[in-house]
């Protein structure tokens, strides 16, 4: 077994491989940027080594720089993560020539499946069913849009070197193709230094479902279950289960079959993902496969309780597997939720910045529930533009699909992040939602179920009474504790008035408010001045906590506090609302108060995110109809297109490309 290993990579998944490393007595090693010099992975590890710039291809890219890294500080094998070197051939063939293991499979195995034509090449060799596509050198945009009109539309534009939905498009018509083509291979080359793509029939309603892969260096490969990933938004994944609600027993072996087969006409010798396009009557076609861990591995590790990263190292080392496939069992369901860096009020825009507050669930496990976080970031980190967005990996097992759904949207509730814009509220959101809960899935689903986005949602009935409650109960308890301050004036006995009118924003909710022993009692007060009947608030939540959890009538809850001026902010499944909490003679004052008017923006293009301006596509003085291009901005190895929304005329331009700007800083205005 090694002594020591180094990790190629950052974030999460550094941190996820350095903790299976310490836990099996092995030294780690970890690389890192300038930007990334104060990173929790530098933290972690036994030593860290700086590598070079920001920029990913003058350090995580950069082969020599790592090797270099390895022989000074006596690394024996290097572990990719995912991303980055990962599925790149050349990467252990220079690993090997310097004497140093790679922590993955063979160079050969990489060639045959970790490129996206060439492993399509090889299932069609070994009779594995492939969508429709044409796999050979795509010239020009031109030559896409004749090789997609003889397809047929839709039709999917993809990095033939790429993973996690980098250079991708999904095309309707010829133009989209002919656009598209284009920015898929710039994503492509600034993402994996390789600008191929190539084009394949998409499936219309598909899901995306995939079957994790363990082979060793002595031709043994079992197969581990697989994950639904059909969860997704612009292809990149966000959240994942498994097993798949889709699948019967006997469609689960036929795919777990067939991704075995493909392994070993390939010799592989890793972790590995072959994924698979499904219909809902359960028919499967080969899509790709990942010649590496994948993102969300956790899910498997939960239902299966084997940690893939621990057999991936000792394959490595030549160790034999020492799982039989009839050994292999599914017990219970994991969800996966990636938190990211995005403003899922802004279309999920990158959102960048300093964690001002991080504070994630507890890891547990207890009473059949487990609560697992990977993550690669800590409180006080930066989230920097050069990266993925990614911030963590919300994770939770349970008996049953039903209650891991239940405990991840309890565990989003407790996740509390500040400084930053981050996707929890679309998460929580997307937990509650019906035909997720129904196991309906589909590729489509976020575009068919959030097809205007997702907006500030305002909250109603059972929902607006729980954050009423709970507001009240905070300023009963900040009033409280204000009661209890020393010095105070003595005299007559502050008696407190018990009604209350709870605004959420511009919603009025009467209720009637009292401490009775550990707890808080609410009534709420009916059109006709009644009280109903009492719901009990028991928790520990005390001024300055992030989070307030306990139970309303014995039901668990927790809900994520802000304080904002005159009142606190509130957000629990989705729903973020300000809340003031007022007497009645406050609450009359409030009436009277004017309410502001938001300034027009509607002549203005704005910045949506903070990011490199790549391209302005129009002039001053130009006429754009609505839906053309006016410019290109990159965050985060994206690259976004930003258009007119209605026809007007370009008055001025504020920014040229190349310029790095902020968020809402001005771009060009219209006349």
């Amino acid at each position: 077994m090694f002594k020591r290993i180094l990790i190629a990579n950052r974030g999460e998944i550094a941190c996820r491989i350095i903790k299976t490393a310490r836990r099996m007595g092995i030294e780690t090693v970890a690389v890192y940027s300038e930007a990334d010099r104060d990173a929790l992975h530098v933290e972690m590890a036994d030593e860290a080594v700086l590598i070079g710039p920001p920029a990913a291809a003058e350090s995580y890219l950069a082969m020599e720089k790592i090797i270099d890294a390895c022989r000074k500080t006596g690394a024996q094998a290097v572990h990719p993560g995912y991303g980055f070197l990962s599925e790149r051939e050349a990467f252990p063939r220079a690993l090997s020539q310097a004497g140093i293991v790679f922590i993955g499979p063979n160079a050969k195995a990489i060639a045959a499946m970790g490129d996206k034509i060439e492993s399509k090449k090889a299932a069609a060799k070994a009779h594995v069913s492939t969508v429709p596509g044409f796999l050979g050198v795509i010239e020009d945009a031109k030559h896409a849009v004749k090789i997609a009109d003889g397809i047929g539309y839709p039709v999917m534009i993809k990095a033939s070197a790429g993973g996690g939905g980098k250079g991708m498009r999904i095309a309707n018509s010829t133009n989209e193709v002919a656009e598209g083509f284009g920015l898929a291979k710039a994503e492509a080359k600034a993402s994996f230094g390789d600008d191929r793509v190539f084009i394949e029939k998409f499936i219309v309603d598909p899901r995306h479902i995939e079957i994790q892969v363990l082979g060793d260096k002595h031709g043994n490969v079992i197969h581990l279950g697989e994950r639904e990933c059909s969860i997704q938004r612009r292809n990149q994944k966000v959240v994942e289960e498994a097993p798949s609600p889709l699948l019967d027993e006997t469609t689960r072996r036929h795919m777990g079959e067939q991704a075995i087969a493909l392994a070993k006409a390939v010799n592989y010798d890793s972790a590995g993902t072959v994924e698979f396009v499904a219909g809902q009557d359960k028919s499967f076609y080969f899509l790709e496969m990942n010649t590496r861990l994948q993102v969300e591995h956790p899910v498997t590790e939960l239902v299966t309780g084997i940690d893939l990263v621990e057999q991936m190292i000792r394959v490595a080392a030549g160790e034999k597997l020492s799982i039989a496939q009839k050994a292999v069992t599914l017990t219970g369901w994991a969800v996966e939720s990636r938190v990211y860096a995005e403003d899922p009020f802004r279309n999920f825009l990158p959102s960048i910045g300093r964690l001002v507050k991080y504070c994630p669930p507890h890891e547990s496990s207890a009473d059949g529930i487990t609560v697992r976080n990977d993550t690669g970031v800590q409180e006080g980190g930066e989230i920097s533009i050069y990266y993925d967005p990614m911030i963590a990996k919300l994770v939770t097992h349970a008996p049953s699909r039903a209650a891991a759904i239940e405990a991840q949207a309890t565990a989003l509730d407790f996740f509390y992040i500040d400084g930053i814009r981050h996707n929890i509220p679309f998460l929580s959101a997307l937990m509650l939602h019906p035909r997720w809960r129904e196991g309906k899935l589909s590729t489509g689903f976020i575009a068919e179920e959030f097809p205007k986005g997702f907006a500030v949602r305002n909250p109603e009935g059972e929902i607006a009474r729980r954050l009423a409650a709970v507001a009240a109960a905070v300023d009963h308890v900040l009033g409280e504790r204000k009661r209890q301050i020393s010095g105070q004036l003595t005299g007559r006995l502050v008696q407190r008035e018990r009604r209350r009118s709870v605004w959420l924003d511009r919603t009025e909710i009467a209720l009637d408010i009292a401490r009775d022993t550990d707890g808080i009692v609410v009534r709420f007060v009916g059109a006709d001045g009644a009280l109903g009947n009492p719901h009990v608030l028991v928790s520990p939540w005390k001024p300055g906590d992030p989070v307030w959890h306990g139970t309303i009538d014995g039901r668990l809850v927790a809900m994520q506090v802000r304080p904002i001026p005159n009142g606190i902010r509130l957000a629990h499944q989705g729903y973020e609302v300000a809340i003031n909490v007022f007497t009645e003679f406050e609450a009359g004052a409030a009436r009277l108060m004017p309410v502001g008017a938001k300034a027009d923006t509607g002549k203005k293009l704005l910045c949506p995110m903070p990011g490199l301006v790549v391209s302005i596509a129009v002039a001053e003085g130009q006429e754009v109809k609505a839906g053309e291009t006016l410019a290109v901005v990159e965050a985060m190895k994206m690259q976004n297109v930003l258009r007119a929304e209605r026809d007007a005329t370009v008055k001025k331009i504020h920014a040229t490309p190349g310029a790095t700007l902020a968020v809402d800083a001005l771009i060009l205005e219209f006349a």
